[in-house]
């Protein structure tokens, strides 16, 4: 068995199909031959028997309508034999036979007229050889009809009855396998197609794949175009993101480079040592802070899936928050409705969340930033510029591009964290601002953001 199942693993999906092709046509065959072989005996009788009965109805006919005896047996099918017998000896036997049948066979059919019950029966003889196949029928008080075709007839139709089944059969597997040989390289041409999508597009070529089907194959191909424009959209976007972060980190390197040979050389360009060395300071901040954002982009799976998460007191993190970001606008009003309740999931995780929310808010906020926490809803509303409708599902992906061509991972954080935890997110245009409301999956009003 694991010799065949290595065998098949072996081949390809033509040599397969065309292998379950080959099988079943094959099966198809066996099968109805096997069962046609197995009934012939019993169809050529009762066909034999059929031919008799019709035979002999004519010859009753014509008894029955007086008809002459050099016409009783006239328009009737040479091959089956006749003879009229009369048990009271009233007349003679009649018959449409050239020659005379054996006593035997003759004397089996007086035996059968004698013990005969019903007016029609079929037989086979069991003593004649050749074996004839007979019908006694009784057409009138002492007078019988016997009508029987010898048995190498029947074998005769055996041989032709069997040669245009096989005929019949060879005709329809040939059909059957040219119709499943067209499926077949139908089928093997779409997994073609989609092969050599696959290796131009591996080369980097311009490519299209077009397949007009809606079965499984379809829709493989459809999701395999989908895959390859998002992933070229994604390597768009990474380069992108490269370009922006050292355009990002290229200036506050070169000031703390610049700033740092020039105090070295005893010249301060801020004025005095304590102004330059801020300079310096702030600008490393910076970096720090786009360098924390990466690594904690890439560090959050591990810290969601650090232990099995419980509740955090939501309240206490959204104070702490608050307390870390409001000194970055203090001309922003802040304005807080919080209720005592706690979320699924782990402390530093959410604080990052409400961080990362607050500081969106306050980057785009006009006069004002409000945040509300209730048990199945944490929104944080600013009133900034509303938010385009087509850029909403990308806010939240890593690398895009945020307003003034600066990247931002926050958002992409945001979306991990709370997908993690069972929740999502969605944003809402107001008359005069834009709200991010974080609700569990299940109470989700509108459209959640996509992974």
């Amino acid at each position: 068995m694991k010799r065949l199942k290595t065998f098949i693993q072996n081949m390809s999906l033509t040599q397969q199909l065309v292998s379950l092709v080959l099988i079943s046509v094959f099966l198809f065959g066996f099968f109805l031959l096997s069962y046609i072989f197995t009934n012939i005996n019993h169809i050529a009788q009762n066909q034999m028997f059929s031919l008799i009965h019709r035979s002999q109805d004519a010859i009753i006919e014509n008894y029955y309508n007086f008809v002459p005896s050099e016409n009783l047996f006239s328009n009737t099918d040479p091959t089956v034999v006749h003879y009229i017998i009369y048990t009271d000896d009233s007349h003679p036997t009649m018959t449409n036979a050239a020659t005379q049948i054996g006593i035997d066979l003759f004397s089996e059919f007086t035996t059968q007229i004698a013990v005969q019950t019903k007016d029609t029966t079929d037989n086979i003889s069991t003593l004649s050889q050749p074996k004839v196949a007979y019908t006694v029928t009784k057409v009138g008080n002492e007078v019988w009809i016997v009508s029987f075709m010898v048995t190498n007839t029947m074998n005769q139709f055996k041989t032709t009855l069997i040669n245009e089944v096989v005929n019949i059969i060879l005709i329809m597997v040939g059909l059957i396998f040219l119709f499943l040989m067209a499926w077949v390289g139908y089928l093997i041409h779409s997994l073609k197609q989609i092969e050599t999508y696959i290796n131009e597009y591996k080369k980097g070529d311009n490519v299209e794949l077009i397949i007009n089907r809606k079965d499984e194959i379809g829709e493989l191909a459809t999701a395999i175009v989908t895959m390859n424009k998002e992933l070229k959209r994604q390597e768009q976007l990474k380069e992108e993101m490269v370009h922006n972060i050292s355009h990002d980190l290229k200036t506050p390197i070169a000031t703390i480079k610049s700033y740092g040979e020039s105090i070295k050389d005893g010249i301060y360009p801020y004025g005095t040592l304590d102004a330059s060395v801020d300079v310096i300071i702030e600008h490393a901040s910076r970096l720090e802070k786009k360098v924390h954002s990466l690594l904690l982009l890439n560090r959050m799976e591990y810290m969601i899936q650090d232990g099995k998460p419980g509740k955090t007191d939501m309240k206490s993190v959204v104070e702490k928050a608050i307390r870390s970001v409001k000194v970055l606008k203090p001309e922003i009003k802040l304005i807080t409705d919080l209720t005592s309740c706690s979320y699924v999931g782990s402390e530093e995780p959410w604080r990052v969340v409400v961080e990362n929310l607050l500081d969106n808010a306050l980057r785009y906020a006009k006069t004002v930033v409000e945040i509300r926490l209730a048990k199945d809803e944490l929104s944080v509303y600013n009133d900034g510029a509303k938010i385009p409708e087509n850029r909403m599902e990308q806010l939240f992906k890593p690398f895009e591009r945020g307003s003034g061509g600066q990247f931002g991972l926050g958002l992409s954080i945001v979306h991990r964290v709370i997908t993690a935890y069972g929740y999502g997110i969605r944003i809402h245009n107001e008359d005069d601002g834009v709200t991010f409301i974080i609700t569990p999956e299940n109470t989700m009003k509108e459209t959640e953001i996509p992974n």
